[in-house]
């Protein structure tokens, strides 16, 4: 898990507090329900910025889990956000939780530990989404993926975060940015 080494206050300039970073992770880990219709409009977009070839960015929507620290992406190695992870491993991912904004950069690395995959699998079947460990132990399956995220079997990725800022989007407001260790 990470601990925050350096904290900013981004709404100092409205006297605002400084969010806490541990109410903010709570919220990301509390997102819920990710099945298709399970929330409708209220429902939880992850959207992940990967890194082209070419130095370009790339965005998509992505399934991801956020869990002890750390978000889990799931995507096919062989669609272009599993072969930018692999190839530049910097990346970010953004989403609305109910009271934050939140962008959290970090680093991604493919999982190729079969007990971290069949966590992550539990996970994302708590949240909605019916995967489970594939025959290899080391990617996903289920009877349904979104279709930008290629055939299965599906690779989880783990960002660790070295950086993330959060807007809340709640009276009275704020804003704040963290960095990592």
């Amino acid at each position: 898990m990470s601990t925050h080494v350096k904290t900013k206050n981004l709404g100092d300039l409205y006297d605002l507090a400084p969010l806490e970073w541990e109410t903010v992770a709570a919220a990301l880990a509390d997102i819920g329900d990710q099945a298709p219709g399970g929330r409708g409009p209220d429902r939880h977009s992850h959207w992940l910025t990967t890194i082209n070839a070419d130095g370009s960015p790339h965005t998509t929507g992505v399934g991801a889990f956020w869990d002890d620290g750390r978000f889990y992406i799931v995507s096919g190695r062989g669609v272009r956000k599993g072969r930018n992870m692999e190839r530049e491993p910097r990346c970010t991912v953004a989403v609305a939780a109910d009271d934050y904004d939140v962008v959290v950069e970090g680093v991604a690395e493919l999982v190729t530990d079969p007990a971290t995959v069949a966590h992550i699998a539990e996970v994302a079947a708590a949240g909605g989404w019916p995967a489970r460990v594939d025959e290899s132990g080391l990617a996903l399956t289920a009877p349904y993926s979104a279709p930008s995220a290629g055939p299965a079997p599906w690779h989880v990725y783990c960002l660790t975060p070295t950086k993330a800022n959060a807007l809340f989007v709640r009276d009275p407001g704020g804003a704040t940015s963290w960095s990592f260790d």
